[in-house]
């Protein structure tokens, strides 16, 4: 049978690739067997947000029955963005979580050891930057010198660099105010910021509840891939698990992309949000959860690398060394192989 990890080479890059894979996976990677056998896993601590597949996963119960054949539990605990869940994770009171593109490069930086472990497609449009319905900024050139909130280190963090960027408008010359996702809100209704940078379902609220303008969002800006990651630690001592959660992740997906009717309903009774909202927020979602590629780690590199330049980030960091635990990532290759 072909080496599931040899999957991932690429013709002319074989020496590259499995550079990248292994460099994370130093040390002994545990099985199965040792502190595995010795302290059985009794419990799961998953942090998800407001929205995103995890929280379907949550809502449908499915991931429960699965684990509860190997006597593990599940703690749910909800987090009102990546850079906040990540925190979580670095001080160990979850296991696993879901954030966007940026916030896992500034954990990093902070010498968080954690693990991709799989990502959603690209999902560009579930992110954007908006102002007012009556506002007359009209192109990204006109950010220049304004006030623009946005949750620090999250995904849109990256966007509103790239957009920038695109305008040839200097991050010196605008104002970030940096606000979680519900002090943005209630500043960006006030008028005492001039644009919000924000993602899916605050997003679609403020289109739908506030009239907000989007002036851009992601496309041909940035990915917006959405990642899952688990400590270091939980990665190489419980790699069926992590298996087993992604395994229910994929099924979700499968099933939400057939069925964004009944995906709204379920958002909408799990958030609290109105219907129409998550409505307009899931006909945005990308669905499709896969083993986490050199490919895409690359391309988080690339934003690594933009953050340490504009000096948004004390250090430049390796995302190579937060790759998947080589245990990990043979079983995960191993599993999509055999759909």
């Amino acid at each position: 049978m072909t080496d599931p990890i040899a999957r991932l080479d690429h013709a002319g890059q074989r020496r590259r690739t499995l550079g990248l894979l292994f460099a994370a996976a130093s040390g002994a990677v545990l099985s199965g067997t040792g502190a595995d056998a010795a302290a059985p896993l009794q419990e799961i601590r998953i942090g998800y947000q407001k929205y995103g597949t995890l929280t379907l996963l949550k809502g449908r119960a499915t991931l429960e029955p699965r684990l509860a054949a190997r006597n593990i539990r599940i703690k749910w605990s909800e987090f009102p963005a990546g850079p906040q869940l990540l925190e979580g994770l670095n001080v160990g009171s979850i296991d696993f979580g879901t954030v966007g593109e940026a916030p896992p490069i500034f954990a990093q930086a902070a010498g968080a050891a954690l693990a991709y472990v799989g990502n959603e497609p690209p999902s560009p449009g579930s992110e954007a930057i908006v102002v007012p319905g009556t506002s007359a900024l009209r192109t990204l050139a006109d950010l220049k010198g304004r006030k623009i909130a946005l949750n620090k280190g999250s995904n849109v963090h990256y966007l509103l660099v790239k957009a920038l960027e695109k305008a040839n408008v200097a991050w010196r010359d605008i104002q970030p105010v940096y606000l979680p996702p519900s002090d943005a809100r209630a500043a960006f209704e006030r008028g005492a910021v001039d644009a919000w940078a924000i993602w899916d379902p605050f997003l679609a609220a403020a289109e739908k509840q506030l009239g907000a303008r989007v002036l851009a969002n992601g496309q041909g800006l940035a990915a917006n891939h959405q990642f899952y990651l688990s400590s270091r630690d939980f990665a190489r001592r419980h790699p069926d698990v992590v298996r087993i959660v992604l395994d229910e992740l994929a099924k979700v997906d499968a099933w939400g992309k057939d069925h964004p009717q009944e995906v709204s309903a379920l958002l909408a009774a799990q958030t609290g949000l109105p219907l129409d909202v998550v409505a307009l927020a899931a006909s945005r979602y990308a669905y499709g959860v896969k083993a986490v590629t050199p490919e895409v780690l690359r391309a988080q590199q690339q934003i690594a690398d933009a953050f340490y330049t504009l000096k948004l980030i004390p250090k430049p960091i390796a995302v190579r060394d937060a790759a998947p635990p080589t245990e990990l990532l043979a079983r995960l290759l191993a599993k999509e192989q055999a759909r």
